[in-house]
C-alpha cells in the first residue's frame, strides 16, 4: 500500500519517522513519500521537500510569505497526484496540512491526522475542519480524546510519541567530557529549533552565564542552523553548545529554562525541573491573547490541568523573573519536589510507550476499511 506523509517541523519529522517504522513492521510492502527531513528519509521514507523550507511561525511571517506558502500548496498537490497514495497522513502542522486535507478530500483520498491540531486551545473552527475532511484523528492527549469525541469525529487516543522516543533513548556516559563540560551543575537551556524563536529566546538565556556562576549552562542546538548562529549571542561568556543531543543534555540536568513547546514535554518526562519562557513579536502576541482560550501554554500544564511549571510570558520573561523562579527549582527545595511529584503523575497520564505502534495500526486499518 502506499502512504504520503506531510510533516512540516522537526519534532513532525521525529514523530513521523517512528510511525514510518512501525508501519514498515506492519505492512512490510509499504511505499512511503512525503514531506519531512532526515529522521523520515533515514525511515524509509522519499522525501519530497524539506520541512525546514516551510518553517514560518507567527502571523506576521505567515502574511508576509502566503506566496510561497500557497507555491508549496500546489506543489504538494501535484505529488500527490502523481505519488496516488491510499492514505495521506498529516502530521501536526495545521496551517499547512488543513488546507492539503480540504483539497484531498475533495479528490477521494483516504485522510489520518497524526497529533491533532490544537483546536482547544484556539480557532475552534478547525474542530469543523476536522470533521469534514479527516477520516480518523490521532491524538496523544488524554483529554483530546473526549474534546473531539464530542464532535462527532472519529477519533482515537494512541498514546504520546514521546514516551517511545524516549524509552529508546540510551544515555551517553561520555556526554560530560566529549563535550568538556565541567563539573558543575547543569542548567540546560532550551530556545526552540526555529531560527525566529531561537532568535527572540537566546539573549536572554545566555545573560543568565552571568548569575549562575555556580552552575554550567549549556545550549541545546540544532545543527540546521549553524554553530554560527548561536555563537553570536554567547557574547564571551562561557556557556558550552552541544548539537542535536537534547535527551543526553537533559539526562545530566539540573534545571531548565525552556522555550514553550514539546521540549515543555520532554523536559518533565526527563524529570528535570524547569522554568518555561516564551516571546513573540508584539503584534502576533496580542493576535494569539485575543484568541487563545486557555489558561496555560505548556504541555505540562495544559496536561496537568494545573500549574506545575511557572510560565514567563512575553513582559514576564526578564532576567529578574528568570532568575526568581529557576531559583526555586534549581536548589533543594519543597518547589523542586513538589515539580519532581507533579511529573509522576503526568507521566501516567500520557499513558504507556506503543502510540507509534497503535497509530501505524489505525491506519493501516484506514487503509483496508471500505
Amino acid at each position: 500500500m502506499k502512504y504520503f506523509i506531510i510533516a512540516g517541523e522537526k519534532s513532525g519529522d521525529l514523530h513521523a519517522s517512528n510511525l514510518i517504522s512501525e508501519i514498515r513492521t506492519a505492512d512490510p510492502e509499504a511505499e512511503i513519500a512525503g514531506w519531512g527531513g532526515d529522521r523520515m528519509s533515514e525511515a524509509g521514507a522519499t522525501i519530497l521537500k524539506d520541512y525546514r523550507e516551510l518553517a514560518f511561525m507567527g502571523f506576521i511571517e505567515v502574511i508576509r510569505n502566503i506566496r510561497v506558502i500557497l507555491g508549496f500548496l500546489k506543489l504538494v498537490k501535484v505529488q500527490i497526484a502523481e505519488f496516488a497514495p491510499d492514505v495521506i497522513v498529516l502530521v501536526d502542522y495545521a496551517g499547512f496540512n488543513l488546507r492539503v486535507a480540504r483539497w484531498a478530500k475533495g479528490e477521494g483520498y483516504k485522510i489520518a491526522y497524526y497529533i491533532a491540531p490544537k483546536a482547544w486551545a484556539w480557532n475552534e473552527s478547525r474542530v469543523y475542519k476536522l470533521k469534514k475532511y479527516v477520516d480518523k484523528l490521532l491524538v496523544i492527549f488524554p483529554f483530546e480524546l473526549e474534546f473531539f469525541s464530542k464532535f462527532g469525529i472519529s477519533t482515537a487516543f494512541v498514546g504520546n510519541p514521546l514516551k517511545d522516543e524516549i524509552g529508546k533513548f540510551r544515555k551517553n556516559e561520555h556526554f560530560r567530557t566529549e563535550n568538556k563540560l565541567d563539573e558543575r551543575p547543569v542548567i540546560a537551556l532550551l530556545p526552540g529549533s526555529r531560527k525566529q524563536e531561537v532568535e527572540k529566546m537566546l539573549s536572554l538565556m545566555v545573560a543568565l552565564s552571568t548569575e549562575y556562576r555556580d552552575y554550567q549552562l549549556v545550549i541545546a542546538g540544532v545543527s540546521n542552523l549553524g554553530k554560527g548562529f548561536y555563537e553570536q549571542h554567547l557574547a564571551g561568556s562561557d556557556i558550552k553548545i552541544v548539537f542535536d543531543q537534547t535527551y543526553d543534555l537533559l539526562s545530566v540536568s539540573r534545571a531548565a529554562v525552556v522555550t514553550s513547546g514539546t521540549a515543555t514535554l520532554e523536559t518533565a518526562l526527563f524529570a528535570v525541573p524547569q522554568v518555561v519562557v516564551y516571546k513573540t513579536s508584539n503584534v502576533s502576541y496580542l493576535i494569539a491573547k485575543s484568541l487563545v482560550k486557555i489558561k496555560y501554554i505548556s504541555l505540562v500544564n495544559l496536561v496537568s490541568e494545573k500549574e506545575v511549571v511557572k510560565e514567563l510570558i512575553q513582559g514576564d520573561y526578564a532576567i529578574d523573573r528568570v532568575k526568581e523562579e529557576l531559583n526555586k527549582v534549581a536548589g533543594d527545595t519543597k518547589n523542586r519536589k513538589a515539580q519532581l511529584m507533579e511529573y509522576a503523575l503526568l507521566s501516567e497520564k500520557l499513558g504507556h510507550e506503543g502510540a507509534s505502534k497503535m497509530a501505524s495500526a489505525e491506519i493501516v486499518n484506514l487503509i483496508l476499511k471500505k
